[in-house]
């Protein structure tokens, strides 16, 4: 019952963490945003699994080192209130800006689908909110 759940989701897109000098994905970390979460995997015998639900993701930043931007790469940061993955740094991807645009309009659907609002996120003190919408 549990896998219908999860093939119902659908793949918006998939990327693989590349290595830096000629952007090449020899790498077994992939990254995968759905209609409702973000999904990361790694290794290659040994594996790891994580999501973060979109609804979850408070603020993402775009950062490119000077050989990320000579190859055509780039790292994106999603913060997140998730216990296990608070912050996850997608890091080498090729076609950041589709995927940052993707993941940040999946994220705006998917807290409207659920009519979440910034108000309903509390941090560690007490105090309400974002500090302002994204």
């Amino acid at each position: 019952m549990a896998k219908k759940n999860i093939e119902q989701d659908t793949v918006l897109i998939k990327e693989r963490k590349r290595i830096t000098f000629f952007a090449l994905p020899f790498s077994f970390t992939t990254y995968t945003i759905t209609d409702k979460k973000l999904i990361y995997k790694t290794g290659l015998f040994s594996t790891n699994e994580d999501e973060i639900l979109l609804y979850r993701v408070q603020d993402m930043s775009v950062k490119r080192s000077l050989a990320q931007r000579l190859f055509g790469l780039g790292t994106v940061e999603v913060h997140s209130q998730d216990k296990t993955c608070p912050l996850l740094k997608i890091k080498n991807i090729k076609n950041i800006n589709q995927f940052r645009a993707i993941l940040s309009e999946n994220v705006e659907k998917e807290k409207a689908r659920r009519n979440f609002r910034s108000t309903e996120i509390i941090d560690g003190d007490g105090d309400p909110g974002l500090h302002g919408d994204f």
